[in-house]
């Protein structure tokens, strides 16, 4: 197809899908399309490329579970994205923000803009990719040509497979999955990493039931089971429900676009990992408290806001002076400290892993001036946040 073609093509995707849409010739932008304002194009962020088994038909997927869909046709490439099914809270799209390096000023507009992207499931992505495909291409593929004829998520054989009995597999090879199973789940339940490190050095080898006869099959339901334990042991260990359930589901598609084992044996470790380190960072060591954990989890959804006493009470329905004096006597520190420390912990992950200066992590975490955030992260931990970063740099 002609330039002006495909031009015309990605504006009319673009309006109707209420999705943004670029157009590449030889990996140079050459036209861009969106019914919704951006400061930056999150796709800048996007390094991993994910391919699903067509020359001419790829997807990528972000470490915020965005995901993006491309056609390529000759010396162009038409790109749509981001979506993804489940809304994004806000701190995740600050995040986001942070990560594109926005000016404070941009952050609000960046966050309005992405909330008004059409959410579409992955699915759906896939089939208006086929759409795209078939006009630039002229190639009818389907949507289970992209995933394999298999249903919708792999949840469920196919009813001409006969199952095989557990009868079949040894009693002490099934002792060895379980307790193999119960160990990695208690880890995750407890939110030690630490120890999934540890274990991940000498893990012994797991020897799941037969769920499919077929070899990427079976992988991806071997997958598909552990990522729903790994919800539910997240879920007890304090992690919010709807956070565990939705990442679960953002994992689930993920593994269900990729055609190499390796790959999702890796994605595997990186889910169990994701789940472990949630967790740790909400029971902060032995917190059993059920109002700890979720003043914990409302901290990490508002990082980037001033949080206050009377917001968090608000949330969790108590009153002002009830919060103050039972989170005191159940986390033993004061609810202001608490908050403080959260995000000075958040400061110095910042800090070690980042290039951004104290200017902008003091604004993402939502302090008042860069001297502010100095001040404080100096009582915190008895350096300023250059002394930190020095240090833990060297």
């Amino acid at each position: 197809m002609k330039k002006e073609d495909l031009v015309y093509l990605c504006t009319i995707v673009g309006n109707l899908s209420g999705i943004p849409v670029r157009l590449y010739k030889e990996d140079r932008l050459s036209f861009y399309h969106s019914i919704v304002t951006l400061p930056a194009d999150p796709i800048l962020l996007e390094h991993n490329e994910i391919s699903v088994p067509n020359d001419h038909i790829r997807f990528y997927v972000t470490s915020n579970f965005f995901y993006y869909g491309e056609v390529i046709g000759g010396a162009y490439r038409i790109v749509i994205g981001p979506s993804r099914q489940a809304a994004a809270q806000d701190q995740e799209l600050k995040d986001m923000a942070f990560q594109l390096n926005l000016a404070p000023d941009d952050v609000p507009d960046f966050l309005s803009g992405m909330k008004q992207i059409i959410r579409l499931p992955l699915e759906s992505m896939m089939q208006m990719m086929c759409a795209i495909n078939f006009m630039v291409n002229h190639e009818k593929i389907t949507l289970n040509d992209l995933i394999g004829g298999e249903n919708q998520f792999g949840l469920e054989e196919k009813r001409s497979e006969k199952r095989i009995s557990e009868k079949e597999t040894p009693p002490e090879e099934l002792h060895n999955t379980l307790a193999i199973e119960q160990t990695i789940m208690n880890i995750i339940r407890k939110g030690d990493v630490a120890a999934l490190e540890a274990f991940a050095q000498d893990a012994p080898a797991v020897r799941p039931g037969m769920m499919a006869r077929e070899q990427l099959r079976q992988v991806k339901n071997t997958f598909i089971v552990t990522t729903a334990e790994a919800s539910r042991a997240a879920i007890r260990g304090g992690m919010d429900v709807e956070d565990a359930l939705t990442s679960s589901d953002a994992y689930i598609q993920e593994c269900e676009m990729m055609t190499d084992g390796s790959q999702i044996t890796k994605l595997q470790y990186d889910m169990i990992l994701f789940y472990t380190q949630q967790v740790q960072r909400i029971r902060h060591a032995n917190y059993a408290s059920e109002l700890v954990k979720n003043v914990a989890n409302y901290i990490q959804h508002h990082l980037s806001e001033t949080i206050t006493t009377e917001q968090i009470a608000d949330h969790l329905f108590l009153s002002r002076q009830h919060l103050s004096r039972k989170f005191t006597q159940e986390a033993g520190v004061p609810l202001a400290a608490f908050v403080r420390n959260e995000k000075i912990e958040e400061g110095k992950r910042l800090l070690r892993y980042t290039d951004r200066s104290a200017s902008v992590i003091a604004a993402y975490l939502g302090f008042s001036s860069q001297g502010h955030f100095s001040k404080v992260f100096k009582e915190t931990t008895g350096m300023t946040p250059g002394e930190y970063r020095e240090k833990k740099r060297r």
